[in-house]
């Protein structure tokens, strides 16, 4: 449901009782994407699933930043009575909860960092930079085939269809301005000091995520004061929805 956040409007869905689980997803995603997550874990915990501004159902109201998404996080968890939570991440939500962890560190629990994302190097941030070019340019059907195929494994392409798709209508349903400062704001972010994140960190990879690679999650799990690192096979970027069982048992079991 639509929820007042501060002076924004955020699309937010809670579910379940318990200690508080908050999700945050990635670049071209919604809050959808954690319907496994949340129908495996909302027997234990309360589970809080948000757009973030910009993305599917919350819209833009302004320019985007990591400070301005860590700003909604934390007037989310005030709105809520929430003092102290869990939080999971998947790619650009991760570097959010990175942001936000080493800031508020006194209301974090736990955290899990799912296809970990860091400050761009700066090809990346040049390749974004086309990418939104491209998106203002031509509709963001004209990048969907591209960013579709290379953020899945080769099983998931080959042998399940409806994930591809899920994927493919995730990216579409996002409106062209909003997927584009998203874009933006991504490319503009700077590292977090994750030297200041002391909580438990579990941090999970996909074999075969060519956007996250394990080697990027095994070596920012070993930065950590706290970290621990599971790497999941024939999984490639969109893991909550590519590999839901192996992602469940992982964040049940951490949890």
């Amino acid at each position: 449901m639509l929820e007042s956040i501060g002076r924004k409007t955020l699309a937010v869905d809670v579910d379940g009782d318990g200690d508080p689980v908050i999700f945050l997803h990635g670049l071209g995603s919604t809050s959808n994407v954690w319907e496994p997550q949340v129908m495996h874990l909302r027997d234990r915990f309360k589970t809080i699933r948000y757009d973030l501004e910009g993305a599917g159902r919350s819209p833009l109201t302004g320019p985007l930043s990591i400070e301005s998404w860590v700003a909604d996080l934390s007037a989310l968890l005030d709105k809520h009575s929430i003092s102290k939570a869990n939080f999971v991440g998947h790619s650009l939500g991760t570097l959010i909860l990175q942001h936000f962890a080493a800031a508020h560190h006194e209301r974090v629990t736990k955290l899990a960092f799912i296809g970990v994302n860091r400050a761009p190097p700066e090809a990346r941030r040049a390749a974004v930079r086309e990418r939104v070019a491209k998106v203002r340019a031509e509709g963001i059907p004209s990048i969907a085939p591209t960013v579709v195929k290379g953020g899945v494994s080769p099983h998931t392409f080959a042998t399940k269809p409806e994930i591809v798709g899920f994927v493919r209508e995730l990216l579409l349903r996002q409106s062209t301005e909003g997927y584009a400062a998203c874009c933006e704001a991504m490319a503009a972010s700077n590292a977090a000091d994750i030297g200041k994140i002391t909580c438990p960190v579990m941090v999970i990879a996909g074999d075969d995520d060519a956007i996250s690679p394990p080697a990027n999650g095994s070596a920012f799990a070993a930065e950590l004061a706290n970290g621990t690192f599971k790497s999941i096979e024939k999984c490639g970027h969109w893991h909550p929805i590519e590999q839901p069982a192996a992602v469940n048992t992982i964040l049940r079991d951490f949890l």
